[in-house]
């Protein structure tokens, strides 16, 4: 049973900021807790949407526009309910790091988490277990982090169920991002919008620049897409919404050929920009060895075709490490 706690009220209407607290024993602080940062607004019979950001702690546009939202909105404008967990990995936002300072674990790699188990895998389980089962959507808002610079986009969770699947994708267009992108992460069952897929949650994610910094450009999609999103479901006044643009074609990363990977360490050398018209076995760049300047680089090709959606930030690698990510159109079933 988890041992997490809060002062929220879930049914209480207006608006509540506080926290999750999970009990934590370190070496400097015997009797303390780990803090997650919670807000729940609630007016009216409308829906629930889960809002969650900080799930990767370097992945700093979703944090800024949920915190903005959570201090400005109005109950008085919502029909229904908004949860938000703005910095829900709390240990990795506050250290800046993807992967929790605490335990080393990726958040989005331990769902649905165990309530007995590390905080990472305590905090997992408090949102597979207490928020998710009152959510009718989900929010998951990603960036790069401080080791990829990607396409601003949003992202479609496959789903096997096709009604479910059809609401997902009505749902991510409303977002409003420049691209969409089918993203499973190779069959990864262990994700928030996996989990929140397989609890029957309308899902949406992004992904949204990254290369450790704060886009601007990047920011004003996320703050425009959420608030598109809430009008979506008619949480907000659906006549407040920026019209989407519906894109000339969803496209996915397909599968490993999506990825080009280092095979060995040193500097990577892109050939191509970000958004550039790319081929399958075209070369993707070059991998140098500075310390051994009599050594010729390493160029490494791509697996697929498509349009260069992501890149390596910064430009050291080692062996594995992901240099260039591809998505192509999608040619799956959409309706």
């Amino acid at each position: 049973m988890s041992t997490a706690r809060t002062t929220i009220d879930f049914d209480r209407t207006g608006k509540q900021i506080g926290f999750v607290d999970i009990p934590h024993s370190p070496h400097e602080d015997a009797w303390g807790a780990t803090r997650i940062p919670l807000a729940v607004i609630r007016n009216g019979s409308g829906p629930t949407v889960i809002l969650e950001a900080g799930n990767h702690g370097d992945e700093y546009e979703g944090p800024i526009a949920l915190g903005e939202l959570l201090r400005e909105l109005d109950p008085g404008a919502v029909n229904g309910r908004i949860i938000i967990l703005p910095a829900v990995n709390t240990p990795a936002v506050d250290a800046g790091r993807r992967t929790s300072p605490v335990d080393g674990l990726n958040l989005n790699r331990t769902f649905p988490g165990d309530a007995t188990g590390t905080i990472t895998q305590q905090i997992s389980a408090y949102v597979s277990d207490v928020i998710l089962p009152l959510g009718d959507a989900f929010v998951d808002l990603h960036s790069g982090g401080s080791s990829l610079n990607i396409l601003p986009s949003a992202i479609i969770e496959p789903a096997a169920d096709p009604v479910l699947r059809r609401r997902n994708i009505d749902a991510v267009l409303a977002f409003g991002a420049p691209l969409t992108v089918v993203i499973d992460n190779l069959g990864e069952p262990r994700t928030s919008t996996a989990t929140a897929v397989r609890a029957g949650l309308v899902t949406i994610g992004t992904e949204l620049a990254g290369a450790g910094t704060v886009s601007p450009d990047a920011l004003a999609i996320c703050r425009r897409g959420v608030r598109n999103v809430l009008a979506h479901f008619g949480v907000l006044d659906p006549a407040s919404a920026t019209p989407p643009a519906r894109p000339d074609a969803i496209l996915r990363i397909p599968g490993h050929d999506g990825y080009v990977l280092a095979p060995t360490a040193g500097v990577f050398e892109p050939f191509h920009a970000l958004g550039a018209r790319v081929s399958a076995g075209q070369e993707a760049g070059r991998i140098h060895n500075l310390v051994n300047p009599s050594r010729e680089p390493e160029v490494v090709r791509y697996g697929a075709g498509g349009i260069v959606y992501g890149q390596r930030q910064p430009g050291r690698v080692v062996i594995g490490n992901c240099c260039v990510t591809v998505a192509a159109p999608y040619e799956g079933e959409i309706s």
